[in-house]
């Protein structure tokens, strides 16, 4: 329910979409630190982030972010982006995810402000810096094996 008594579909399908994208994109780059590199840290430290979802899902309610999917009225489900289609190597991939992730933290952060949960802005805030200070890590971790 949203704290206006607007009305809650369109907020919860945002809500939704951008907490799975933001799964996924973690997912992806932790991945890439767990099977590619030797940088263990990393990955640990973006499993910690996708497993702290579940807390910002779980206040939501799983049942009310599901019940409001509308997949087939989503203009872009079946469409690539052509940037993403340009990819051409593993740091293009995490970089892309990182930007990814970035965007759905702050959708989570602007949205859920208007629930009956505004608190939960504030996680999604965190995990957005924590994100830039990861990419950060990262960039400057690749720059060192490189020189």
């Amino acid at each position: 329910m949203l704290r206006n008594n607007e009305d809650n579909s369109a907020v919860f399908r945002i809500l939704d979409a951008n907490l799975n994208r933001l799964r996924e994109a973690l997912r992806v780059i932790e991945d890439y630190f767990r099977f590619s590199t030797s940088l263990e840290t990393i990955a640990v430290q973006l499993k910690q982030l996708r497993h702290s979802l579940e807390e910002i899902e779980q206040e939501i309610g799983p049942g009310r972010l599901l019940a409001h999917r509308d997949t087939g009225a989503d203009p872009f489900a079946n469409v690539n982006r052509p940037e993403e289609m340009g990819r051409s190597s593993p740091m293009q991939i995490v970089s892309g995810n990182f930007k990814r992730a970035q965007e759905a933290c702050r959708v989570i952060e602007e949205y859920t402000k208007i629930t009956e949960a505004p608190h939960l802005s504030g996680k999604a805030k965190i995990m957005r810096f924590s994100l830039y200070a990861i990419e950060k890590q990262y960039s400057m971790e690749t720059m060192t094996d490189k020189t």
